[in-house]
């Protein structure tokens, strides 16, 4: 159980912070930038369950994005136990830790939303209204989350579950992108390499 009495503990005003074990590192620490960008992908998924709140369409697209919602706010906290691993070296991950079924469930939406898409010929410009917008912000957080969990992977062990969870995620992101963008009937915008 966590609990938090204060927020401010002046602890880290020498540029350092305290890991899950209680060892001390720095706060630009490839493990701490790890679960940064994580913390930050987890606030652009906020962004875009608010985004979602805000929409006003028929009933099948919001029961459509209702959905989403739920699944969003289980990514969330599935995000939140990848971060307490990775504050947590050493330690076993719990009954919590993120398995391949959390991967698989991932693919797994992103074949349902995929089924109702046309091929791409062309790459996707981030766009496709308020809602697919933030999906593509979250997609760019992510990757930028995986690429610190990369680096974190060359000095530490980290484990592969996380490597494909956060992967896959970043795909999830562009699909779920282009699902949204469909089913609210808002146009994306596709790269034309021959615009100057």
């Amino acid at each position: 159980m966590v609990y938090i009495s204060k927020v401010y503990t002046r602890s880290g005003d020498d540029g350092g912070t305290m890991l899950a074990t209680g060892e001390r590192v720095g706060k630009d620490h490839a493990r701490i930038r790890s679960y940064g960008d994580l913390d930050e992908l987890n606030a652009a998924i906020g962004w875009l369950r608010a985004e979602i709140g805000r929409v006003q369409a028929g009933f099948a697209a919001l029961n459509f994005l209702s959905n989403v919602d739920v699944e969003l706010q289980r990514i969330q906290q599935e995000l939140f136990n990848v971060g307490a691993e990775l504050a947590s070296p050493g330690i076993e991950p719990g009954t919590h830790a993120i398995a391949q079924r959390h991967v698989d469930a991932l693919e797994q939406a992103m074949n349902t939303y995929n089924e109702a898409l046309e091929p791409l010929k062309s790459f996707v410009l981030p766009g496709g209204g308020p809602v697919g917008t933030a999906c593509h912000l979250a997609r760019t957080v992510c990757r930028r989350a995986e690429r610190e969990l990369v680096a974190l992977g060359h000095i530490e062990t980290v484990r592969p579950e996380l490597m494909k969870y956060v992967n896959r995620l970043s795909d999830y992101f562009f699909v779920l992108g282009r699902a949204c963008a469909k089913r609210l009937g808002v146009a994306e915008t596709l790269w034309d390499p021959n615009t100057v």
